[in-house]
């Protein structure tokens, strides 16, 4: 059974491939549900395709398809309503806790914490937190499905494949330390 915990991801942590596919994987787990928009989908893609040239549009916009098609429920629709009413530094930002408000979110995951500040977001009931915490506290619940998904993660990573060390790497250099030292002893689990 899936939990009613809701997070919302911002889009700068689904641009990274190594992230967005770790919180793809940790998604559907059901140890909380993950939501997003078409906006947030498009501030991400757009930011993608302009700083890799490398990478084709079809390419992206396939994994766009991917991630509304296998994870429940994920696209937060009908919420643009909301978004006058909301308060923050960076008025581009407000779509996010907007959608948040309408999907029922307790958190917005994200790096860029600073663009929305705890005192007006606990307006709007909803936290905003850095995405190595939110995987430090989802290890802290449920150490088991945790480590599935990062093992399902590497796994799926062939282009090219990662050795442990190598994916524990790529964790850190994506700002996820506390998760990397707490997966590193238990790296036979990956």
């Amino acid at each position: 059974m899936a939990s009613n915990f809701t997070v919302v991801y911002d889009a700068c942590v689904l641009y990274p491939a190594p992230l967005r596919d770790l919180l793809m994987h940790l998604a559907l787990t059901d140890m909380y549900r993950a939501r997003w928009t078409n906006m947030i989908h498009d501030e991400w893609t757009r930011n993608v395709l302009e700083h890799r040239k490398d990478l084709k549009p079809e390419a992206i916009a396939r994994t766009r398809q991917l991630m509304d098609a296998n994870v429940r429920e994920a696209l937060v629709e009908n919420f643009e309503h909301l978004i006058p009413a909301i308060e923050l530094p960076d008025p581009d930002d407000r779509h996010v806790v907007a959608a948040a408000m309408h999907a029922g979110a307790e958190l917005i995951i994200t790096f860029n914490r600073k663009d929305f500040p705890a005192a007006e977001l606990q307006k709007y009931n909803v936290s905003a937190q850095h995405p190595d915490d939110f995987i430090f506290d989802l290890f802290d619940l449920n150490a088991a499905k945790v480590l599935q998904a990062a093992s399902r993660h590497r796994k799926s990573m062939k282009n090219p494949p990662k050795s442990v060390d190598d994916y524990l790497d790529t964790l850190a250099a994506q700002g996820l330390t506390q998760t990397v030292n707490v997966l590193r002893p238990l790296a036979w689990a990956l």
